[in-house]
């Protein structure tokens, strides 16, 4: 999206980067703007000739705790050995940075990271690219390296004041879930509120009979989709990027996020067993709890729909929430009818 806004907006933003690298030691040059959707990412290079990426993050998304919660576990995950950005401090050694509203931005914060060295799995809506037997080892990795993640997740103590998002029941399908209330928002049908809002209590219920089965429970991404999971080198080597929603949440909850988007592709089953594979690889993860995968799945997908409605402003908004509500609803039945 960076390359579709307006030309007044683009130069606002590119001032307020400048005022965020006053900050940090930077070669004088201009920051490029790489995307423009939560937050604001810069390609930027450091005084040592290092790229890194500065983040503007979207005003009143999270606060400044939970900023620097995403800091400290992103930081811990690379301590761990895991292929993650990880800080990069201003000249007096701070992990982030308030910068003062002014005509343009309200008050918000910015942050500057390493730089990640790959390109994206792929694009949303898009096809695979890769063969269908490359496609099977970079899914595999993909899972060792979630399950890696959850395992550095659990050994890590995180500091005081430690605050991120729970994609928990009510963080999902309760009254004031984290992306918003996809059966009572703006751009439904009424035909799509009854069901919506229908499916949304079965669903409370789904979840609560599954997580009385002791679901994995942890810190997550939360957001491991195509664009987040980049490729770093020629083995399947992959690395995980923007953590902006990472937090507590069902371990499934990141393996549905990764297989959604994915389920139309023609070597989808091959996919799911690859990923699952190399999950379990190096992580437990039984029979049992892997039957809740299209429960979560689900509830991933309806997710998107609070998403959109509250950013008209993305092109094809209207389209793309009516087909994000059928694709959802199609979930529900297939779903029912395999009970």
């Amino acid at each position: 999206m960076a390359d579709q806004l307006p030309q007044n907006i683009h130069d606002a933003l590119q001032k307020r980067a400048l005022e965020a690298l006053d900050n940090w030691p930077v070669r004088a040059h201009e920051p490029m703007l790489m995307k423009y959707r939560e937050n604001a990412v810069f390609r930027i290079t450091l005084e040592d000739g290092q790229l890194a990426a500065l983040r503007l993050h979207r005003p009143g998304y999270h606060d400044e705790t939970s900023l620097r919660s995403e800091l400290h576990f992103m930081a811990a995950l690379k301590l761990g050995g895991l292929d993650v950005p990880s800080p990069v401090p201003t000249t007096n050694r701070q992990s982030l940075v308030r910068l003062q509203a002014n005509r343009y931005f309200p008050e918000q914060h910015a942050d500057v990271v390493s730089w990640i060295d790959g390109v994206p799995l792929g694009q949303s809506g898009t096809p695979l690219s890769q063969s269908a037997e490359t496609q099977e080892a970079i899914f595999f990795r993909i899972g060792q390296n979630m399950a890696t993640m959850h395992e550095l997740a659990d050994a890590w103590q995180p500091p005081e004041r430690f605050r991120r998002p729970a994609w928990d029941a009510d963080g999902l399908v309760g009254e004031k879930p984290l992306w918003g209330r996809f059966w009572d928002c703006r751009g439904l049908s009424p035909e799509s509120i009854i069901a919506l809002s229908a499916l949304r209590h079965e669903l409370r219920r789904a979840l609560a009979n599954a997580d009385s089965q002791s679901l994995d429970y942890g810190l997550i991404h939360a957001d491991l989709v195509r664009e987040n999971i980049f490729l770093t080198g020629s083995d399947s080597n992959v690395a995980f990027i923007d953590f902006d929603d990472a937090g507590h949440g069902f371990r499934l909850f990141d393996l549905a996020t990764t297989l959604l988007k994915n389920r139309n592709e023609p070597a989808y089953p091959a996919i799911e067993t690859a990923l699952i594979s190399g999950y379990r690889s190096r992580r437990a993860l039984s029979d049992a709890t892997l039957a809740s995968l299209p429960l979560f799945m689900l509830l991933r997908s309806l997710t998107y729909i609070g998403w959109l409605a509250e950013r008209p402003e993305i092109p094809d908004s209207a389209e793309r929430l009516s087909r994000y509500v059928d694709e959802s609803l199609d979930m529900a039945r297939k779903l029912k009818a395999a009970a």
